[in-house]
Protein backbone atom coordinates (compact mmCIF):
# COMPACT_ATOMS: atom_id res chain seq x y z
CA UNK A 1 0.00 0.00 0.00
CA UNK A 2 1.33 3.64 -0.77
CA UNK A 3 -0.33 6.41 1.20
CA UNK A 4 -0.33 9.74 -0.93
CA UNK A 5 -0.08 12.27 1.88
CA UNK A 6 -2.06 15.89 1.96
CA UNK A 7 -0.35 18.78 3.71
CA UNK A 8 0.29 22.65 3.55
CA UNK A 9 3.07 24.08 2.16
CA UNK A 10 5.33 26.22 3.94
CA UNK A 11 7.39 28.37 1.50
CA UNK A 12 11.07 28.94 2.96
CA UNK A 13 13.52 31.32 1.51
CA UNK A 14 16.71 33.25 2.63
CA UNK A 15 15.95 36.78 4.31
CA UNK A 16 18.35 39.84 4.90
CA UNK A 17 19.70 40.24 8.52
CA UNK A 18 17.22 43.52 8.13
CA UNK A 19 14.09 42.06 6.75
CA UNK A 20 11.23 41.81 9.45
CA UNK A 21 10.79 38.07 9.99
CA UNK A 22 8.77 36.58 12.59
CA UNK A 23 10.02 33.59 14.80
CA UNK A 24 6.34 32.10 13.59
CA UNK A 25 7.42 32.55 10.31
CA UNK A 26 11.25 30.11 10.30
CA UNK A 27 11.15 26.67 9.49
CA UNK A 28 12.37 25.56 12.67
CA UNK A 29 9.50 26.88 14.70
CA UNK A 30 6.98 25.61 12.15
CA UNK A 31 8.99 21.86 12.58
CA UNK A 32 8.65 23.21 16.46
CA UNK A 33 5.19 23.21 15.92
CA UNK A 34 4.71 20.20 14.84
CA UNK A 35 6.87 18.49 17.25
CA UNK A 36 4.39 19.96 19.62
CA UNK A 37 1.02 19.02 18.34
CA UNK A 38 -1.09 16.08 20.18
CA UNK A 39 -2.42 14.85 17.23
CA UNK A 40 -3.20 10.83 18.02
CA UNK A 41 -0.79 8.25 16.08
CA UNK A 42 -2.91 6.02 13.81
CA UNK A 43 -3.07 2.40 14.43
CA UNK A 44 -1.83 1.99 10.76
CA UNK A 45 1.56 4.41 11.86
CA UNK A 46 2.09 2.56 15.00
CA UNK A 47 1.76 -0.35 12.85
CA UNK A 48 5.13 0.37 10.61
CA UNK A 49 6.76 2.21 13.37
CA UNK A 50 6.78 -1.23 15.34
CA UNK A 51 8.02 -3.05 11.88
CA UNK A 52 10.99 -0.64 11.33
CA UNK A 53 11.88 -1.14 15.43
CA UNK A 54 12.07 -4.56 14.52
CA UNK A 55 14.14 -3.89 11.41
CA UNK A 56 16.71 -1.66 13.12
CA UNK A 57 17.21 -4.04 15.78
CA UNK A 58 18.17 -6.76 12.68
CA UNK A 59 20.12 -5.05 10.87
CA UNK A 60 22.25 -3.96 14.51
CA UNK A 61 22.46 -7.62 15.62
CA UNK A 62 24.14 -8.80 12.38
CA UNK A 63 26.89 -5.76 12.45
CA UNK A 64 27.51 -6.26 16.51
CA UNK A 65 31.36 -7.16 15.22
CA UNK A 66 32.26 -5.53 12.83
CA UNK A 67 34.44 -3.06 13.93
CA UNK A 68 32.70 0.35 13.58
CA UNK A 69 30.23 -0.96 15.92
CA UNK A 70 32.58 -2.45 17.97
CA UNK A 71 34.83 0.64 18.62
CA UNK A 72 31.26 3.25 19.07
CA UNK A 73 30.14 0.15 21.75
CA UNK A 74 33.75 0.99 23.54
CA UNK A 75 33.04 4.30 23.40
CA UNK A 76 29.60 3.99 24.73
CA UNK A 77 30.94 1.28 27.49
CA UNK A 78 33.25 4.02 28.96
CA UNK A 79 30.16 6.34 29.78
CA UNK A 80 27.97 4.80 32.34
CA UNK A 81 25.31 6.21 33.89
CA UNK A 82 21.80 6.13 35.82
CA UNK A 83 19.18 5.89 34.72
CA UNK A 84 20.84 5.62 31.41
CA UNK A 85 20.17 4.09 28.67
CA UNK A 86 20.68 0.34 26.89
CA UNK A 87 23.39 -0.10 24.26
CA UNK A 88 23.18 -2.98 21.85
CA UNK A 89 24.17 -6.07 22.34
CA UNK A 90 25.54 -5.49 25.71
CA UNK A 91 23.92 -5.75 29.41
CA UNK A 92 24.48 -2.21 31.54
CA UNK A 93 23.00 1.71 31.21
CA UNK A 94 24.88 4.01 29.75
CA UNK A 95 24.99 7.88 29.24
CA UNK A 96 21.97 8.45 26.68
CA UNK A 97 24.02 10.22 24.02
CA UNK A 98 26.70 7.75 23.87
CA UNK A 99 24.42 5.07 23.74
CA UNK A 100 22.70 6.73 20.49
CA UNK A 101 25.99 6.87 18.99
CA UNK A 102 26.21 3.24 19.76
CA UNK A 103 23.54 2.46 18.66
CA UNK A 104 23.18 4.63 16.09
CA UNK A 105 26.08 2.90 14.35
CA UNK A 106 25.39 -0.57 14.30
CA UNK A 107 21.82 0.24 12.79
CA UNK A 108 23.71 2.17 10.31
CA UNK A 109 26.53 -0.43 9.31
CA UNK A 110 25.31 -2.57 7.00
CA UNK A 111 23.46 -0.21 5.13
CA UNK A 112 20.32 -2.25 5.38
CA UNK A 113 17.77 -0.80 7.08
CA UNK A 114 14.56 1.74 5.63
CA UNK A 115 14.76 4.59 3.23
CA UNK A 116 13.14 7.63 1.89
CA UNK A 117 14.50 8.84 -1.64
CA UNK A 118 13.14 12.55 -3.00
CA UNK A 119 15.06 15.68 -3.73
CA UNK A 120 17.38 14.33 -1.00
CA UNK A 121 18.01 10.89 0.31
CA UNK A 122 17.43 9.83 3.72
CA UNK A 123 17.32 6.38 5.76
CA UNK A 124 14.57 7.92 8.28
CA UNK A 125 15.30 4.69 10.77
CA UNK A 126 18.20 6.87 12.03
CA UNK A 127 15.92 9.03 13.78
CA UNK A 128 15.23 5.58 16.53
CA UNK A 129 18.71 5.03 18.79
CA UNK A 130 18.76 8.45 19.76
CA UNK A 131 14.64 8.61 20.49
CA UNK A 132 14.98 5.31 22.22
CA UNK A 133 18.11 6.39 24.38
CA UNK A 134 16.66 9.75 25.59
CA UNK A 135 12.86 7.54 26.57
CA UNK A 136 14.90 4.89 28.59
CA UNK A 137 16.87 7.74 29.81
CA UNK A 138 13.89 9.92 30.79
CA UNK A 139 11.16 7.08 32.11
CA UNK A 140 9.34 7.15 29.16
CA UNK A 141 6.98 5.10 28.57
CA UNK A 142 6.12 3.03 25.34
CA UNK A 143 3.16 5.72 23.71
CA UNK A 144 5.43 8.66 24.50
CA UNK A 145 8.56 7.01 22.29
CA UNK A 146 5.81 5.80 19.53
CA UNK A 147 5.09 9.47 19.30
CA UNK A 148 8.66 10.78 19.16
CA UNK A 149 9.44 8.71 16.34
CA UNK A 150 6.48 9.55 14.04
CA UNK A 151 7.69 13.27 14.71
CA UNK A 152 11.31 12.16 13.66
CA UNK A 153 10.12 10.54 10.64
CA UNK A 154 7.69 12.82 9.34
CA UNK A 155 10.39 16.24 9.56
CA UNK A 156 13.21 13.96 7.98
CA UNK A 157 10.71 13.12 5.40
CA UNK A 158 9.20 16.31 4.86
CA UNK A 159 12.50 17.88 4.40
CA UNK A 160 13.96 15.61 2.48
CA UNK A 161 10.64 16.42 -0.06
CA UNK A 162 11.63 19.34 -0.61
CA UNK A 163 15.66 20.38 -0.28
CA UNK A 164 17.95 18.82 -1.74
CA UNK A 165 21.45 18.77 0.55
CA UNK A 166 23.18 16.44 -2.18
CA UNK A 167 23.59 18.29 -4.74
CA UNK A 168 25.51 21.03 -3.23
CA UNK A 169 28.01 18.15 -1.78
CA UNK A 170 26.26 18.30 2.03
CA UNK A 171 25.60 15.14 3.56
CA UNK A 172 21.74 13.92 3.93
CA UNK A 173 22.76 13.82 7.93
CA UNK A 174 21.83 17.23 7.51
CA UNK A 175 18.23 16.60 8.08
CA UNK A 176 18.74 14.19 10.65
CA UNK A 177 19.79 16.30 13.52
CA UNK A 178 16.78 18.80 13.54
CA UNK A 179 14.22 15.76 12.95
CA UNK A 180 16.03 13.87 16.04
CA UNK A 181 15.83 16.86 17.69
CA UNK A 182 11.92 17.68 17.19
CA UNK A 183 11.62 13.84 17.89
CA UNK A 184 12.72 14.24 20.98
CA UNK A 185 11.14 17.54 21.86
CA UNK A 186 7.80 15.10 21.08
CA UNK A 187 8.86 12.46 23.33
CA UNK A 188 9.64 14.46 26.45
CA UNK A 189 6.48 16.81 26.02
CA UNK A 190 8.98 20.42 25.32
CA UNK A 191 7.47 23.70 24.62
CA UNK A 192 7.94 24.76 21.01
CA UNK A 193 10.73 27.46 22.23
CA UNK A 194 12.71 24.99 23.76
CA UNK A 195 12.45 22.84 20.22
CA UNK A 196 13.12 25.42 18.10
CA UNK A 197 16.62 26.10 19.82
CA UNK A 198 17.34 22.77 19.97
CA UNK A 199 16.49 22.45 16.41
CA UNK A 200 18.74 24.98 14.95
CA UNK A 201 21.98 23.66 17.24
CA UNK A 202 21.24 20.31 15.82
CA UNK A 203 21.66 21.77 12.61
CA UNK A 204 24.80 23.92 12.98
CA UNK A 205 26.36 21.16 14.04
CA UNK A 206 25.60 18.17 11.77
CA UNK A 207 26.18 19.78 8.68
CA UNK A 208 29.54 18.48 6.77
CA UNK A 209 30.01 17.30 3.06
CA UNK A 210 29.76 14.36 1.33
CA UNK A 211 33.10 13.22 0.46
CA UNK A 212 31.92 10.33 3.37
CA UNK A 213 30.48 9.13 0.39
CA UNK A 214 32.51 9.99 -2.03
CA UNK A 215 35.75 7.66 -3.35
CA UNK A 216 37.11 5.14 -0.97
CA UNK A 217 34.08 5.58 1.37
CA UNK A 218 35.51 4.79 5.01
CA UNK A 219 34.25 3.61 8.79
CA UNK A 220 32.80 7.12 9.04
CA UNK A 221 29.86 6.68 6.74
CA UNK A 222 27.94 4.46 9.33
CA UNK A 223 28.74 6.81 11.80
CA UNK A 224 27.85 10.21 10.49
CA UNK A 225 24.19 9.66 11.48
CA UNK A 226 24.84 8.43 14.82
CA UNK A 227 26.81 11.51 15.12
CA UNK A 228 23.58 13.32 14.24
CA UNK A 229 21.54 11.75 16.74
CA UNK A 230 24.02 12.36 19.28
CA UNK A 231 24.35 16.04 18.89
CA UNK A 232 20.33 16.10 18.74
CA UNK A 233 20.71 15.04 21.96
CA UNK A 234 23.06 17.45 23.31
CA UNK A 235 21.14 20.65 21.44
CA UNK A 236 17.86 19.01 23.63
CA UNK A 237 19.90 19.33 26.64
CA UNK A 238 21.39 23.03 25.98
CA UNK A 239 18.26 24.21 24.83
CA UNK A 240 16.50 22.89 28.11
CA UNK A 241 19.32 24.69 29.92
CA UNK A 242 18.34 27.83 28.11
CA UNK A 243 21.06 28.00 25.74
CA UNK A 244 20.03 29.45 21.92
CA UNK A 245 21.22 28.45 18.83
CA UNK A 246 21.75 30.26 15.69
CA UNK A 247 18.73 32.15 14.37
CA UNK A 248 17.08 31.92 11.61
CA UNK A 249 19.67 28.99 11.00
CA UNK A 250 18.01 28.19 7.44
CA UNK A 251 16.71 31.50 6.28
CA UNK A 252 19.49 33.25 7.51
CA UNK A 253 21.57 35.94 5.59
CA UNK A 254 24.52 33.59 6.44
CA UNK A 255 22.26 30.40 7.29
CA UNK A 256 22.22 26.95 5.76
CA UNK A 257 20.63 27.93 2.46
CA UNK A 258 22.25 31.20 1.51
CA UNK A 259 25.75 29.86 2.25
CA UNK A 260 25.78 25.90 1.72
CA UNK A 261 22.70 25.12 -0.59
CA UNK A 262 20.67 27.24 -3.59
CA UNK A 263 22.35 30.38 -2.34
CA UNK A 264 20.38 34.23 -1.81
CA UNK A 265 17.50 33.66 -4.34
CA UNK A 266 16.49 30.29 -3.45
CA UNK A 267 12.88 29.30 -2.97
CA UNK A 268 11.94 25.88 -1.22
CA UNK A 269 8.04 24.65 -1.11
CA UNK A 270 8.12 22.18 2.36
CA UNK A 271 5.13 20.22 2.63
CA UNK A 272 4.48 19.95 6.54
CA UNK A 273 1.21 18.69 8.41
CA UNK A 274 -1.59 21.10 9.18
CA UNK A 275 -2.17 21.39 13.05
CA UNK A 276 -4.60 18.26 13.43
CA UNK A 277 -3.08 15.97 11.15
CA UNK A 278 -1.94 13.10 11.77
CA UNK A 279 1.86 12.69 10.89
CA UNK A 280 1.87 9.65 8.31
CA UNK A 281 4.92 10.20 6.51
CA UNK A 282 6.92 7.12 7.75
CA UNK A 283 4.21 5.25 5.32
CA UNK A 284 6.05 6.62 2.35
CA UNK A 285 9.34 5.13 3.24
CA UNK A 286 10.57 1.63 2.48
CA UNK A 287 12.65 -0.85 3.93
CA UNK A 288 15.42 -2.90 2.24
CA UNK A 289 15.18 -6.51 1.55
CA UNK A 290 19.34 -6.68 0.64
CA UNK A 291 22.09 -5.07 2.30
CA UNK A 292 22.95 -2.53 -0.43
CA UNK A 293 22.13 1.22 -1.28
CA UNK A 294 18.87 1.70 -2.04
CA UNK A 295 18.86 2.56 -5.82
CA UNK A 296 20.55 -0.83 -5.92
CA UNK A 297 17.74 -2.87 -4.63
CA UNK A 298 15.77 -3.36 -7.78
CA UNK A 299 18.93 -4.10 -9.58
CA UNK A 300 19.36 -6.89 -7.44
CA UNK A 301 15.98 -8.32 -8.23
CA UNK A 302 16.14 -7.62 -11.90
CA UNK A 303 19.69 -9.43 -11.74
CA UNK A 304 18.10 -12.56 -10.17
CA UNK A 305 15.20 -12.64 -12.70
CA UNK A 306 17.54 -12.60 -14.99
CA UNK A 307 19.47 -14.92 -14.28
CA UNK A 308 16.49 -17.26 -14.00
CA UNK A 309 15.36 -16.81 -17.50
CA UNK A 310 18.34 -16.48 -19.50
CA UNK A 311 20.54 -19.00 -17.37
CA UNK A 312 23.30 -18.50 -21.08
CA UNK A 313 24.09 -15.09 -19.18
CA UNK A 314 26.77 -17.63 -16.85
CA UNK A 315 28.62 -18.95 -19.46
CA UNK A 316 32.08 -17.64 -19.69
CA UNK A 317 32.43 -14.66 -21.99
CA UNK A 318 28.82 -15.09 -22.81
CA UNK A 319 28.67 -11.42 -22.06
CA UNK A 320 29.97 -8.36 -24.26
CA UNK A 321 28.83 -5.67 -22.30
CA UNK A 322 25.85 -4.68 -19.70
CA UNK A 323 24.29 -0.78 -19.92
CA UNK A 324 22.27 0.04 -16.96
CA UNK A 325 20.11 2.96 -18.03
CA UNK A 326 18.67 4.55 -14.98
CA UNK A 327 18.40 8.05 -12.77
CA UNK A 328 20.80 10.67 -12.67
CA UNK A 329 21.59 9.53 -9.06
CA UNK A 330 21.77 6.08 -9.78
CA UNK A 331 24.27 6.65 -12.75
CA UNK A 332 26.01 9.30 -10.64
CA UNK A 333 26.36 8.01 -7.15
CA UNK A 334 26.48 4.45 -7.42
CA UNK A 335 26.74 3.98 -10.59
CA UNK A 336 30.36 4.71 -14.01
CA UNK A 337 29.04 8.17 -13.73
CA UNK A 338 30.79 8.83 -10.34
CA UNK A 339 33.68 8.33 -11.76
CA UNK A 340 35.09 6.52 -8.53
CA UNK A 341 37.70 3.97 -9.98
CA UNK A 342 37.00 2.33 -6.50
CA UNK A 343 33.35 1.38 -7.38
CA UNK A 344 35.37 -1.31 -9.99
CA UNK A 345 38.39 -2.02 -7.69
CA UNK A 346 38.01 -5.92 -6.25
CA UNK A 347 40.27 -4.60 -3.19
CA UNK A 348 37.83 -1.53 -2.53
CA UNK A 349 35.71 -1.59 0.90
CA UNK A 350 32.96 -2.90 1.92
CA UNK A 351 31.47 0.16 2.05
CA UNK A 352 32.36 1.19 -1.40
CA UNK A 353 31.01 -1.92 -2.71
CA UNK A 354 27.52 -1.37 -1.36
CA UNK A 355 28.25 1.90 -3.38
CA UNK A 356 29.17 0.16 -6.57
CA UNK A 357 25.27 -0.73 -9.05
CA UNK A 358 27.96 -2.24 -11.91
CA UNK A 359 29.77 -4.75 -9.13
CA UNK A 360 26.12 -5.40 -7.56
CA UNK A 361 24.40 -6.22 -10.10
CA UNK A 362 27.78 -8.46 -11.25
CA UNK A 363 27.14 -10.59 -8.38
CA UNK A 364 23.43 -10.94 -8.20
CA UNK A 365 23.67 -12.17 -11.58
CA UNK A 366 25.99 -14.74 -10.81
CA UNK A 367 24.99 -15.96 -7.59
CA UNK A 368 21.01 -15.23 -7.63
CA UNK A 369 21.07 -14.36 -3.99
CA UNK A 370 22.42 -11.72 -2.14
CA UNK A 371 23.89 -12.19 1.65
CA UNK A 372 24.47 -9.59 4.28
CA UNK A 373 28.60 -10.87 4.63
CA UNK A 374 29.31 -13.27 1.56
CA UNK A 375 28.20 -11.06 -1.17
CA UNK A 376 30.91 -8.56 -0.03
CA UNK A 377 33.88 -11.14 0.86
CA UNK A 378 37.11 -10.18 -0.19
CA UNK A 379 37.68 -13.49 -1.78
CA UNK A 380 33.98 -12.88 -4.01
CA UNK A 381 34.98 -9.72 -4.94
CA UNK A 382 37.91 -10.65 -6.52
CA UNK A 383 36.96 -13.92 -8.36
CA UNK A 384 37.75 -13.20 -11.97
CA UNK A 385 34.96 -14.48 -13.99
CA UNK A 386 32.93 -11.43 -11.70
CA UNK A 387 35.50 -8.44 -12.10
CA UNK A 388 35.62 -9.76 -16.09
CA UNK A 389 31.42 -9.07 -15.61
CA UNK A 390 31.81 -6.22 -13.25
CA UNK A 391 33.99 -4.41 -16.03
CA UNK A 392 31.41 -5.05 -18.51
CA UNK A 393 28.88 -2.79 -16.66
CA UNK A 394 28.45 0.49 -16.99
CA UNK A 395 25.22 3.01 -16.29
CA UNK A 396 23.71 5.16 -18.42
CA UNK A 397 21.38 8.70 -17.36
CA UNK A 398 17.80 8.21 -18.82
CA UNK A 399 15.83 11.23 -17.97
CA UNK A 400 12.77 9.19 -18.07
CA UNK A 401 14.20 7.05 -15.28
CA UNK A 402 15.03 10.79 -13.56
CA UNK A 403 11.96 12.02 -13.99
CA UNK A 404 10.10 9.23 -12.12
CA UNK A 405 12.91 9.24 -9.49
CA UNK A 406 11.58 12.51 -8.99
CA UNK A 407 7.80 12.26 -9.47
CA UNK A 408 5.83 13.73 -6.51
CA UNK A 409 2.88 10.82 -7.49
CA UNK A 410 4.39 7.46 -5.25
CA UNK A 411 2.39 5.20 -7.97
CA UNK A 412 4.93 6.52 -10.55
CA UNK A 413 8.33 7.10 -8.42
CA UNK A 414 11.16 4.65 -9.77
CA UNK A 415 14.74 3.71 -8.16
CA UNK A 416 15.04 1.44 -10.89
CA UNK A 417 15.82 1.29 -14.66
CA UNK A 418 16.32 -0.79 -18.04
CA UNK A 419 18.57 -3.20 -18.78
CA UNK A 420 20.54 -3.64 -21.99
CA UNK A 421 22.60 -6.45 -22.54
CA UNK A 422 24.88 -7.23 -25.49
CA UNK A 423 26.03 -10.88 -26.20
CA UNK A 424 29.41 -11.74 -27.55
CA UNK A 425 27.41 -13.00 -30.66
CA UNK A 426 25.26 -10.03 -31.36
CA UNK A 427 22.07 -11.10 -28.92
CA UNK A 428 20.39 -8.39 -27.10
CA UNK A 429 18.37 -8.61 -23.84
CA UNK A 430 16.33 -5.77 -22.66
CA UNK A 431 14.70 -5.96 -19.27
CA UNK A 432 13.61 -3.02 -16.64
CA UNK A 433 12.45 -2.78 -13.26
CA UNK A 434 10.79 0.08 -11.86
CA UNK A 435 11.13 -0.88 -8.02
CA UNK A 436 12.56 -3.46 -5.71
CA UNK A 437 10.22 -6.70 -5.11
CA UNK A 438 10.19 -5.33 -1.47
CA UNK A 439 8.43 -1.86 -2.50
CA UNK A 440 5.22 -1.13 -0.95
CA UNK A 441 4.50 -1.43 -5.28
CA UNK A 442 6.83 -4.10 -5.89
CA UNK A 443 6.43 -7.88 -6.92
CA UNK A 444 6.34 -8.70 -2.71
CA UNK A 445 5.70 -6.01 -0.56
CA UNK A 446 7.30 -6.27 2.71
CA UNK A 447 4.74 -6.50 5.62
CA UNK A 448 5.13 -7.26 9.55
CA UNK A 449 6.08 -10.99 8.55
CA UNK A 450 8.53 -10.50 6.48
CA UNK A 451 10.08 -7.68 9.34
CA UNK A 452 10.04 -10.60 11.46
CA UNK A 453 11.76 -13.15 8.82
CA UNK A 454 14.52 -10.19 8.55
CA UNK A 455 15.19 -10.14 12.33
CA UNK A 456 15.42 -13.92 12.97
CA UNK A 457 17.86 -14.22 9.51
CA UNK A 458 20.27 -11.59 10.62
CA UNK A 459 19.97 -12.03 14.72
CA UNK A 460 20.44 -16.42 14.21
CA UNK A 461 23.80 -17.60 15.36
CA UNK A 462 24.56 -13.80 16.66
CA UNK A 463 21.56 -14.32 19.69
CA UNK A 464 20.33 -16.81 21.63
CA UNK A 465 17.04 -18.21 20.46
CA UNK A 466 15.49 -17.44 23.79
CA UNK A 467 16.66 -13.49 23.32
CA UNK A 468 15.02 -13.22 19.83
CA UNK A 469 11.86 -14.29 21.02
CA UNK A 470 12.15 -12.01 24.23
CA UNK A 471 12.85 -8.68 21.54
CA UNK A 472 9.79 -9.45 19.11
CA UNK A 473 7.80 -10.07 22.16
CA UNK A 474 8.17 -6.44 23.92
CA UNK A 475 8.62 -4.63 20.16
CA UNK A 476 5.56 -5.81 19.08
CA UNK A 477 3.82 -4.48 22.67
CA UNK A 478 5.48 -1.16 21.73
CA UNK A 479 2.48 1.24 22.26
CA UNK A 480 1.54 -0.53 25.54
CA UNK A 481 4.78 -0.72 27.04
CA UNK A 482 5.28 0.70 30.48
CA UNK A 483 8.57 2.82 31.43
CA UNK A 484 10.64 0.03 33.41
CA UNK A 485 9.53 -2.47 30.02
CA UNK A 486 11.81 0.29 27.43
CA UNK A 487 14.95 -0.97 28.75
CA UNK A 488 13.49 -4.04 26.78
CA UNK A 489 13.89 -2.90 23.49
CA UNK A 490 17.53 -4.25 22.88
CA UNK A 491 19.63 -7.01 22.12
CA UNK A 492 22.19 -8.89 24.36
CA UNK A 493 24.94 -11.21 22.86
CA UNK A 494 27.62 -13.45 23.85
CA UNK A 495 31.12 -13.51 22.61
CA UNK A 496 31.40 -10.11 21.32
CA UNK A 497 34.78 -8.86 20.31
CA UNK A 498 36.56 -5.91 22.94
CA UNK A 499 36.81 -3.17 21.38
CA UNK A 500 40.00 -1.14 21.05
CA UNK A 501 41.42 1.12 23.28
CA UNK A 502 41.11 4.80 23.23
CA UNK A 503 41.12 8.36 24.77
CA UNK A 504 38.07 7.51 27.34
Amino acid sequence: MVTVLSMRTTTVRPRRSDEDFPRAQHLAWRIAEIAVDPVPVTDEVAEMVVNRIIDNAAVAAASLSRAPVVAARGQAEAHPAAPGSTVFGIPGRFSPEWAAWANGTAVRELDFHDTFLAAEYSHPGDNVPPILAVAQHAGSDGAALLRGIVTGYEVQIDLARAISLHRHKIDHVAHLGPSAAAGIGTLLGLDAETIYQAIGQALHTTTATRQSRKGEISTWKASAPAFAGKAAIEAIDRAMRGQTSPAPIWEGEDGVIAQLLDGPDATYEVPLPEAGEAKRAILASFTKEHSAEYQAQAWIDLARRLRAEHPELLEPGAVRRIVLHTSHHTHFVIGSGANDPQKYDPAATRETLDHSVPYIFAVALQDGVWDHAASYAPDRAGRPDTVALWGAITTAEDPEWTRRYHSTDPTEQAFGGRAEIEFADGRRIVAEIAVADAHPLGARPFARADYVRKFRTLAGGVLDAAEIERFLGVAERLPELRPDELAGLTITAHGLPDAPEGLF
